[in-house]
């Protein structure tokens, strides 16, 4: 008889009757940290993609008699980089727990799909890799692709429900296995053989090497000694005297049916190695050491199936998960289990990465999420304008207002509601902070309570320090935030925050309602600031501003003024005091404002981007979110909109090179000085000598001049 022929001896008096051989069928779990990681992949990398994933999944030996160990999947059983997937995790590497074998994923994009998923296909799909490796040697040298498992999964992200259904292939014998004897394998060995058997598997799963490899020979010398190979080391064994069995990590913890793994194993050695007597044996433990009261050792007789002998033909396989005790899909769900905050924080972004997947590919989240936005006003235009920037997933807002809320404004300003209006309201900027971190906790909002100083409303010597020192604290927000609204209900209020962002060439968005008009713009680059080479009186080296770097930038929200801001709210009737609009006109505003700030943080020139006009016949522009237009004019009288361009003006009262440059040698007397001195503005600009030209014009005109000859 020739080594392969050798079989383990065993007494007659156990056998048990020649009976088919059963496995105890492999069982699933899966950690909650898999389905979160596969959500982020399926928004962030997959999208609509159902391409086959290859994952890893984990399992070990049996433990415990009672319980049986189940093939797990965690978070890192998914590739961090779908480009670059393999077969084995590196995170399994050196852990004796965490056996692990390959699996594929395909994850359905709808709950119809994964239903109409031909199971069998997939199944024969997965068997025929088994029956390759088989074939060609591979799985002597890669024992764990005898085990390869599959899942098909869809997963609804907006109801964190989970649907997956596992399926373990193995190949079917045809006849099956004969099971001539299995009993624990303490009663197989001799006390002298059982000993040396634990100590070599103890040895074996020790080692670093070795600790993961789930199938392996063991051979029993005549003197007892027991040794622990590698499955490619069968050649080996031929020349071994004494006993040979084949043993496998059996996650089952029944005592009279194998674990799952056998089948394949079985397989493979009747096929490869040519045996028909085969003694297997199932290794289990307790407390991380061989048990042999629990193990089992098992004899069984295996022919090879007729259509096996044709390495092109595919065997018959089964194996998908039997739940409940029923064929079928699970489902799980995460709802109850996911943390507020995290939960309200992935659904937010949930709508934008999913803009991604077909329209916006080029949809830079990041960009936006970091992104700081000072809001100018807390009105009715902050308000909206502070809710959008949340939904395009912008995160760091702040607010700045010095009013209260007041009974008028809860029906119109969207942050607040009656309890903000008690005992004279609260402050609106710190009111809103408090609503947006309601709607969603994870926004980084703060909210600052200040004025702002305005050209036309003269200061009193005693209070010049404090308005100085709103002066300098508004010149480091706009300096430490990337994009400033200007919402503010005054014209005259927007004057300073204007400048300052021209001087620090920062992004501003303006937007102004009429009665049943409005203006959303954004301001152009600020002037070209040069150091010229001359030294000054205070022996500080000059700065001149120069426009001829940027001939056709685009104008501000006072470029197109004759005059300079003034007060706009003494010797005023109510109506004229307060901002009497149409209650839609701020919400549309709104809306415009903050699509206009994502369209300049997505195109390639940002601040210095020409404007578009919009044509009549519907194009979107080259841009992915369309045009970028410069100004943006509506009426709801006609319910009309248009877009318009207007350059910087060299006389502009805030962002001319003359008022820029003076601000920066004088710095916050400039300020003041144009505070409080209503034609300072106008006398440096220009504008003084133009309003006296027009008003020449209009005498002579009066007179019948002849208007060719003015011109």
């Amino acid at each position: 008889m020739s080594r392969s022929e050798k079989s383990l001896a065993s007494p007659s008096s156990n056998l048990t009757g020649g009976r088919i051989l059963r496995y105890a069928q492999m069982q699933s779990i899966v950690q909650e940290g898999f389905w979160r990681k596969l959500s982020s992949l399926k928004l962030d990398s997959l999208q609509l993609d159902e391409s086959p994933i290859e994952i890893t999944g984990f399992y070990a030996p049996c433990s415990h008699a009672k319980v049986p160990n189940r093939l797990m999947l965690l978070a890192e059983s998914l590739p961090s980089d779908l480009n670059q997937q393999s077969s084995t995790s590196e995170f399994s590497r050196g852990n004796r727990n965490r056996c692990s074998i390959p699996g594929i994923l395909y994850n359905t994009n709808t709950l119809e799909s994964f239903h109409a998923l031909d199971k069998q296909i997939l199944l024969m799909t997965e068997a025929k890799k088994i029956w390759e490796d088989i074939y060609s040697g591979r799985a002597e040298e890669e024992p764990e692709t005898l085990s390869r498992f599959l899942l098909i999964s869809f997963a609804d992200l907006k109801k964190w429900n989970f649907y997956y259904w596992f399926a373990f292939p193995a190949l079917m014998l045809d006849p099956p296995a004969t099971l001539v004897d299995l009993r624990p394998a303490m009663q197989w060995f001799s006390q002298a053989e059982g000993e040396s058997v634990s100590a070599a598997c103890n040895e074996w799963r020790r080692s670093s090497a070795t600790m993961e490899v789930p199938f392996f020979l063991i051979t029993i010398a005549s003197n007892s000694q027991a040794t622990v190979r590698p499955l490619k080391d069968w050649k080996h064994c031929q020349h071994d005297d004494g006993k040979l069995l084949f043993g496998f990590y059996d996650p089952s913890n029944h005592q009279t049916n194998p674990g799952w793994p056998l089948c394949n194993f079985l397989a493979l050695i009747r096929l490869r190695w040519r045996i028909t007597r085969i003694n297997f044996f199932c290794y289990r433990e307790k407390y991380g050491l061989a048990d042999l009261g629990l193990s089992l050792v098992g004899e069984a007789l295996v022919q090879v199936p007729e259509g096996w002998k044709d390495p092109e033909s595919i065997p018959s396989a089964m194996g998908w998960e039997v739940n409940g005790g029923k064929s079928g899909p699970m489902c799980v769900s995460l709802a109850q289990s996911m943390d507020p905050i995290m939960s309200a924080e992935f659904s937010a972004g949930l709508n934008l990465k999913l803009m991604r997947w077909r329209t916006l590919p080029s949809l830079n989240l990041d960009l936006l999420s970091n992104c700081k936005c000072l809001l100018l006003g807390a009105g009715t235009l902050g308000c909206q304008v502070a809710r959008m920037l949340m939904a395009w997933g912008i995160r760091k807002i702040t607010l700045l207002d010095n009013g209260r809320v007041a009974m008028s404004n809860p029906l119109r300003q969207s942050l607040y509601t009656f309890d903000d209006c008690h005992n004279g309201g609260d402050l609106k900027s710190l009111a809103a902070v408090k609503s947006l971190k309601r709607i969603f906790p994870a926004v980084e909002a703060d909210g600052i309570a200040m004025s702002i100083p305005m050209p036309g409303h003269p200061i009193p010597p005693q209070e010049s320090a404090k308005v100085l020192e709103d002066c300098t604290r508004l010149e480091k927000l706009i300096a430490s935030h990337d994009v400033i609204f200007l919402l503010t209900d005054t014209r005259e209020s927007r004057w300073l925050p204007t400048l300052l962002c021209a001087n620090s060439n920062k992004i501003a968005i303006t937007a102004a309602l009429g009665f049943d008009s409005y203006l959303v713009m954004r301001h152009g680059a600020g002037p070209v600031i040069t150091k010229d080479e001359a030294e000054d009186t205070l022996g500080m080296s000059s700065l001149s501003i120069k426009d001829v770097d940027r001939p056709h930038r685009l104008g501000c929200y006072f470029c197109n003024d004759v005059v300079a801001p003034i007060d706009s709210t003494s010797n005023r009737t109510l109506d004229q005091q307060c901002t009497v609009t149409r209650p839609g006109l701020a919400p549309v505003a709104s809306a415009l404002a903050v699509e206009l700030l994502v369209g300049i943080l997505h195109h390639p020139d940002r601040i210095n981007a020409s404007g578009d006009i919009a044509n009549s016949l519907g194009g979107s522009g080259e841009q992915p979110l369309g045009i970028l237009p410069h100004q943006i004019r509506g009426n709801f009288s006609q319910f009309s909109q248009i877009t318009l361009i207007g350059h910087s003006s060299t006389s502009c009262t805030a962002c001319s090179s003359i008022v820029v440059s003076e601000y920066r040698r004088r710095g916050l007397d400039f300020v003041l000085q144009a505070i409080n001195h209503p034609n300072y503005l106008e006398d440096l600009t220009g504008l003084t000598e133009v309003m006296k030209a027009a008003s020449s014009y209009e005498l002579d005109w009066d007179e019948g001049t002849d208007v060719d000859d003015e011109i």
